[in-house]
């Protein structure tokens, strides 16, 4: 039997198994390629970003720094969100009515700092939990519908009264499909995942170590 036939002879609960198997692919692949071309744009953003603020830095441009990080050019940059949180925080406890002591700017500066790192995190994560919910249920999705066509193979034997290898044969096949299925689902989502997280970590570094400079820099310059 070829795979027409075995989906042709399949029964409306194998079937359904299948298209959900089917949703479940599409769902991680579009969300793996989402993901991958966020990652992408926030390297290269990150990367032009990166000097041009520090040089804004340097020179005392404070209000152009703030200006550079806000651009929609850097929409996706994570450094950019960290580093523009940390600088208007800056602003208002510079340009605000309330007199604070250097000890305290950098202190508010610090916390305005983790909770966009915090924020930004949790955003470069969205989604990426679904594929691991992917790939450790769809192998299970795959053998519940194998497990279904089996009993029904043999449920076929008992109302036919006709036994040996060859009466169950096709009915194991089309049932065993169903386990490729799920497998073929899940090997791909547990390789994005894989990915995606080590990709995220890295960005995870590269924030905490933009954080450390800019707290390093208003200590400075406070």
């Amino acid at each position: 039997m070829n795979l027409l036939e075995m989906w042709n002879a399949m029964g409306w609960f194998a079937k359904g198994i299948a298209y959900v198997l089917f949703f479940m692919s599409m769902l991680s692949f579009g969300v793996a390629i989402e993901r991958i071309y966020t990652y992408v744009q926030a390297r290269k953003q990150s990367k032009l970003f990166a000097p041009q603020v520090a040089k804004a830095l340097k020179e005392g441009r404070l209000k152009d720094a703030i200006a550079l990080a806000g651009k929609k050019e850097y929409r996706y940059s994570h450094l950019a969100k960290v580093v523009l949180a940390a600088l208007q925080e800056y602003q208002y406890s510079q340009e605000g009515g309330e007199k604070m002591s250097k000890e305290d700017t950098v202190d508010t500066v610090r916390r305005a700092i983790q909770r966009a790192s915090a924020l930004t995190g949790s955003d470069l994560k969205k989604m990426v939990s679904a594929l691991a919910t992917i790939g450790a249920t769809a192998p299970f999705v795959g053998l519940l519908g194998t497990v279904v066509g089996v009993i029904n193979a043999f449920q076929g034997i008992a109302s036919t009264g006709s036994g040996g290898i060859g009466a169950v044969s096709a009915g194991i096949a089309e049932a065993l499909v169903e386990t490729a299925l799920g497998l073929l689902v899940a090997i791909p989502a547990v390789w994005f995942y894989n990915y995606l997280t080590g990709r995220i970590d890295y960005f995870n570094v590269e924030m905490d170590n933009s954080s450390s400079e800019m707290v390093d820099f208003f200590i400075k310059k406070s």
